[in-house]
């Protein structure tokens, strides 16, 4: 299961009513980044049979089955400074993230 706080939620609606007001909104870990993986957001309206969808804050999330075994128990959040907004990532199963904040490693064997 992921967490979505009220402000990554309010945002997440905010651009899928701009850009895809009927997609679901996909969240993968795919390879790369600073620390080995990296969190993938899109809009999405396909669904494949492995995914795993959830609801969350009201949002249909869906993860392929692969990028849930890096995110379970993921916590977004959003925020707003000075530079602008961005969202931000709490992976208990990281063991390291990167300074960007959007990459991490993890114990989880990779197999992405």
């Amino acid at each position: 299961m992921i967490h979505l706080s009220q402000a990554a939620a309010s945002e997440i609606n905010r651009l899928k009513a701009k850009q895809h007001p009927q997609s679901l909104f996909r969240l993968t870990v795919k390879p790369g980044g600073c620390s080995d993986w990296f969190y993938d957001m899109s809009f999405d309206e396909k669904i494949k049979e492995s995914d795993r969808i959830f609801d969350v804050n009201n949002i249909q999330v869906v993860i392929d089955h692969t990028s849930y075994d890096y995110i379970n128990g993921l916590a977004i959040d959003y925020s707003e400074d000075l530079m602008g907004g961005a969202f931000r990532f709490q992976n208990p199963l990281a063991v390291a993230t990167c300074g960007c904040g959007n990459s991490f490693s993890t114990t989880t064997p990779s197999h992405v």
